[in-house]
């Protein structure tokens, strides 16, 4: 994990009321701060657009393109992320600074060319089976490219412990959001919904071009080895499966819901049913601050117990490595239930605005009713998300891969049951495919600290596998005349005595 920095440390560490909310602050704007930016400036171009005034089938593809677009570039990239930060981990131990920027180019090529391969068939048959206008289409694909490439550089930008530098960006993007569109919309006379889409577009193009340069110039020195990252593919599968199941976790309940009887049908190309969309993006955001205890938790605390038991093992005593051993899953208990603690009080007070003042402004009926359930769900998959990051430190992919399988199969099931029943029950396969998943996580977290020592010592290999013919089974040849010789001689000695 890469860290907060000294300035986060030193804020929370003082103990003081003003330093601690300072801590939290600067915390917010590191980690998900970014997807408030996006969130916060559609929601202005909303208001000073004159969103609300826009024919409905046009609002309806506006918000299911730009809710594709993120779903779908979040699970383009999903896959890459881990096994990528692993080798360039690898790479950072040993010093080889020169392999991250080739790493980049070529990670990059290999993740576009994946988001390609799904993009470029699925806005074709907007356009020819759709009806949908060729500029609209071509400019949900940049989008939806350019997203993927800000999430990838993201990755890197986390590496280089840089979480300020993408609030930066962000920053940027979002200025050229609001810009653009009311150029657009304003000066321009486009429609609303385009000038939207092509101010996303834009501001999403112009925050992977600030995160690449910066990567570039970060990052001086290439060995030109651009695809060696690929080995670790085979050598790490399981980490990638685990981030690409966890992310259809996340999405897969909607993609059920999708198939209710009332769903809407956007121009034979987008599928959807708002008002559980709807329900989900409030049920996310209400337990979101999740990732900022967690990250923080870690970051202040357990990184330093779990360096201290890898130094332990590397140099020091039997007694020693115990002691390391037994703080560090001490305090992993101990954060797994402050993260619980903490985050349903807040949980409980945003649940009860959310109840209040929300069908203040239309949100109500349908989509608060599916909400609670949802709330609930959300919670627990945060909860799970924790427990997968620490079997990420013990590197227990075969831990991570069967709790990311578990949370996704049973979510899409129990789902699947769930839209045959009444709405305020629709969120239930979230509540009980995360519940499941944080069992098996906790379960195997568990085996793993009793298994640690195994887990430790007995992964080095002595003698390395290889495949070939068997070899003879005679250790020392002997001359077969010269053997006659010795028996004929031994027959003498035999006759004489």
């Amino acid at each position: 994990m890469a860290s907060l920095g000294r300035t986060i440390k030193k804020s929370f560490e003082k103990g003081t009321i003003s330093s601690t909310v300072f801590g939290m602050i600067i915390s917010t704007f590191s980690t998900v701060a970014p997807m408030f930016l996006i969130m916060g400036e559609i929601l202005v171009l909303y208001l000073v657009l004159g969103y609300n005034n826009v024919l409905y089938s046009d609002r309806v593809l506006f918000s299911c393109s730009v809710l594709y677009i993120f779903i779908f570039s979040l699970l383009c990239t999903s896959p890459f992320n881990s096994v990528i930060s692993r080798y360039i981990t690898d790479r950072i131990f040993e010093e080889k600074y020169d392999c991250i920027l080739s790493c980049f180019y070529g990670g990059l090529f290999v993740n576009l060319m994946f988001a390609c391969a799904i993009g470029i068939p699925f806005y074709c048959y907007a356009y020819f089976i759709g009806g949908i206008d060729l500029i609209y289409v071509f400019t949900c694909f940049v989008a939806f490219i350019a997203l993927c490439l800000t999430f990838y550089s993201m990755l890197y930008l986390s590496i280089t412990k840089d979480y300020t530098k993408i609030s930066l960006f962000f920053s940027i993007g979002a200025l050229v959001i609001i810009g653009s569109a009311l150029v657009t919309v304003k000066l321009l006379h486009f429609s609303v919904t385009y000038g939207m889409l092509f101010s996303i577009a834009f501001g999403m193009l112009t925050i992977a071009v600030c995160e690449c340069s910066y990567i570039k110039g970060y990052f001086h020195n290439s060995n030109r080895e651009y695809f060696g990252f690929l080995s670790y593919f085979k050598k790490y599968w399981k980490f990638s499966v685990t981030n690409l199941f966890y992310t259809l976790g996340l999405y897969g309940h909607n993609f059920v819901f999708w198939t209710v009887n009332d769903h809407i049908v956007v121009k034979d190309t987008y599928v959807c049913y708002p008002p559980y969309d709807m329900a989900t993006c409030i049920a996310m955001f209400t337990n979101i601050s999740a990732s900022i205890i967690l990250i923080t938790q870690i970051e202040l605390h357990f990184h330093e117990r779990y360096k201290a038991y890898s130094e332990a093992v590397i140099g020091g005593r039997l007694r020693d490595i115990e002691n390391a051993k037994s703080r560090m899953f001490t305090l992993l208990s101990y954060q797994l239930m402050d993260v619980v603690r903490n985050q349903f009080i807040i949980s409980v007070l945003v649940y009860l605005l959310c109840v209040v003042f929300l069908p203040q402004f239309g949100f109500a009926g349908t989509v608060m009713e599916m909400y609670p359930c949802l709330a609930a769900g959300y919670f627990v998959i945060f909860l799970l998300y924790s427990c997968i990051i620490f079997l990420f430190y013990f590197n227990d992919s075969t831990g991570s891969c069967l709790t990311a399988f578990t949370f996704l199969s049973i979510t899409v099931i129990v789902s699947w049951f769930a839209k045959d029943l009444s709405p305020i029950w629709y969120g239930i396969g979230t509540f009980v495919g995360a519940f499941a998943g944080w069992f098996v996580a906790y379960t195997r977290l568990r085996w793993v600290e009793k298994n640690i020592d195994e887990h430790i010592f007995c992964q080095g290999v002595l003698i390395e596998d290889a495949y070939e013919n068997m070899p003879s089974n005679i250790v020392f040849p002997v001359d077969p005349t010269k053997q006659k010789e010795e028996q004929k001689e031994e027959k003498k000695k035999e006759k004489t005595a």
